[in-house]
Parts: C-alpha cells; sequence; structure tokens
C-alpha cells in the first residue's frame, strides 16, 4: 500500500497571505518526495478558502522541477469548468513538462458556491462531465476531432503537441459505490472517500470497486483504488484531542461550501455548527498515535486498498503538518511495503 500527501491548501487566515499558504504546500510536496511518499495529490478549487487552488496544473510542473520521484495528482480537476479543447493542450504540456509524473483525477464538481458562479448549474453538471470527459479522450487519443453534442460543436482539429505515449493516467472521482462500480468497469482508476463516513460506507465503496475489478478479468488487474482521508500524528491525548477539534472546525467549513448554505464573506466560508459531535468524528478519521496509526490501516491494505491520501493540511500550523509527514514516513510507512518508485511512471491507457 502507498501514500500520497494532499497538498489542500487551506486557508483559514486571509491574513497569512497565498503565497505563504503555496510556500508550505511546496516544502510538503518537496518533504514527502525525500522520504519515500508515492505521490503528492493537488485539489482545484474556486472563489474560496478551502482546498483553495484555481490552477492545479501550473502547480504540479512547479512541484515536479523541485522534486526527483514523487508522482503528481489531482484530486481533481473539475472538468466542467474547462473547454476541453484547451484544457487538452494545458495537459499535454503539464504531463511533459512533470516528466510523466502526473496521474490526472478528474471530477464533476461538489460545491454549488463555486460551480454556479462560474456559469455551471448544479443540475448540468453530470451531464457536462460525462461530454467533457468523452470530448478530452478523444481530443488525447486521436487527430482531426469534431464533434457535435449538448455543450460542444466544432469542426475537426487537432490538439498540439500530441501526446507523449497514452498520455497521462485518467483517474475518476467518485463516492457513490454504484458510480465506483460502473467507473470501474469502463477502464478507470477509482479516487474515492467517505468524508466523515463510518466504515460501513468505506468497506462499501472498497467492495464495489473489487467487485467491478473482478468482473472484468485480465483488463482490470492494472486498475488502482486511491481512497483519501484526514489524517494526522500525535504524541499525546491533549494533542490528539486538539487536532480532533481543529478537523471539526475544519468540517464545519467544509460542510458549509459541500452541503450547506454556502455562506461566504470575500471568499472566506464561515465555519457552521455541526450535528456531528467530535466523539462521532473522531471514529472516523486517522488522527491518532504512530503505533494506532498501523493498527488502523493495517485493515485498508487487507481490503486492497492501492493507496491511501492523507490530508494532513486543515489550519493546524505548517510546523506540526511537516513534522506529522516525517513521522509518518518514519514510523508508519515502513510496515507497509510498496514498490519503488520510478521517474517517469510506467504509462497505463486508461
Amino acid at each position: 500500500m502507498q501514500f500520497s500527501i494532499q497538498l489542500s491548501a487551506d486557508y483559514p487566515d486571509k491574513s497569512y497571505g497565498g503565497d505563504r499558504v503555496y510556500r508550505d504546500m511546496i516544502d510538503q510536496a518537496v518533504l514527502a518526495d525525500a522520504l519515500g511518499f508515492d505521490a503528492v495529490s493537488l485539489t482545484e478549487h474556486h472563489l474560496v478558502n478551502c482546498l483553495m487552488n484555481p490552477a492545479p496544473l501550473q502547480f504540479a510542473v512547479k512541484i515536479a522541477a523541485l522534486t526527483e520521484q514523487i508522482r503528481i495528482m489531482t484530486s481533481v480537476v473539475v472538468l466542467p469548468l474547462h473547454d476541453m479543447r484547451i484544457f487538452a493542450g494545458e495537459l499535454v504540456v503539464a504531463d511533459i513538462l512533470t516528466d510523466g509524473r502526473l496521474l490526472l483525477g478528474v471530477g464533476r464538481g461538489a460545491f454549488p458556491y463555486e460551480m454556479e458562479r462560474l456559469g455551471v448549474p448544479m443540475d448540468e453538471t453530470r451531464a457536462r462531465f460525462d461530454e467533457s470527459l468523452d470530448v478530452l479522450q478523444a481530443l488525447l487519443g486521436s487527430e482531426e476531432v469534431s464533434w457535435d453534442g449538448d455543450y460542444y460543436q466544432f469542426e475537426p482539429l487537432t490538439i498540439m503537441p500530441r501526446p507523449v505515449g497514452d498520455g497521462p493516467q485518467l483517474m475518476m472521482a467518485v463516492m457513490n459505490p454504484a458510480g465506483i462500480a460502473a467507473c470501474t468497469r469502463r477502464g478507470f482508476h477509482i479516487q474515492t472517500t467517505p468524508l466523515a463516513g463510518d466504515d460501513d460506507m468505506l468497506r462499501s465503496q472498497v467492495d464495489a470497486f473489487h467487485h467491478a475489478r473482478s468482473d472484468m478479468g485480465p483488463d482490470g488487474d492494472h486498475l488502482t483504488l486511491s481512497l483519501s482521508r484526514v489524517a494526522f500524528l500525535a504524541s499525546n491525548e491533549t494533542e490528539r484531542r486538539a487536532r480532533l477539534e481543529a478537523a471539526h472546525s475544519y468540517y464545519g467549513r467544509f460542510d458549509n461550501i459541500y452541503t450547506g448554505p454556502g455562506l461566504v464573506d470575500n471568499g472566506m466560508i464561515r465555519q457552521i455548527p455541526r450535528s456531528q459531535t467530535i466523539e462521532e468524528l473522531d471514529e472516523s478519521l486517522l488522527i491518532c498515535t504512530p503505533s494506532e496509526m498501523v493498527d488502523r490501516l493495517a485493515p485498508y491494505a487487507e481490503l486492497g486498498i492501492d493507496r491511501v491520501i492523507l490530508n494532513v493540511n486543515f489550519a493546524v500550523g505548517q510546523q506540526a503538518t511537516m513534522e506529522t509527514i516525517s513521522c509518518f514516513a518514519e514510523e508508519v510507512m515502513p510496515h507497509f511495503s510498496s514498490p519503488e518508485r520510478t521517474a517517469p511512471i510506467d504509462r497505463i491507457d486508461a
């Protein structure tokens, strides 16, 4: 089982400065590379201070220039916000400039506040995403592509430069177990998360992937499942409680923009009350001592999860975050063997 650090660019204090936020993320990526993490992951979100990264491909190129081996994964690029004729070319350039270390996770968009202010109604995101994905795959896979659909109509054109090999791996971000199964059968690598859900939700997601991959026979052997979790290491109960309180506060902002009213003041998401208690949240997050972390991750390995994406960025502070990344590499990762990384990665056609 492999491990990734999510560079989620949480920004609860505007006075801290966006330049410092991104410098912190870069420093985390450089450290993760040096310590042998498999990947770092980048979100795409606009107009808000939670998961704040409006330019993930640019960020990926910067990280690649400062690291040696670590893969750079988007979690995720929101396809309905882009024109695929432009994005396809930008993607090929980013893939080239990251030396083939780019893993493209894609999704339909999750924040109504963000999507609707950028001209994409939430009730259209599924249809727009499906067509955008089809257009993107066509542009990457063929020359002189024309299109006559609901959202794209264009005469024959060829994206330049052309992809190197098969281009970056495509990964589908999906939470619903039925959706996970459907995307797996289509040949996509999967990114998923139960968010603050319980173990039953997690197991249903994992089972959906494995059943679908098994149904595919040898054609599904190369497909992988990445699972994202909020995580942090604490040395004692006092520290653990402080991290849990920070995570609860983070989810108070996340809930507002994800399922709540979308109350945003000058780009800053308001924290709203949560029905889930800290104790209930504790059961679904990975915030514990290193030895407890090993015990809690062991079932993930037994379930056949290929990669755990660790979200350690939730207003805890850069020094503590860097310390938990180092501690995880030293005291947790050695318990979970994983293939040695290579750069560039082997390209697999999704």
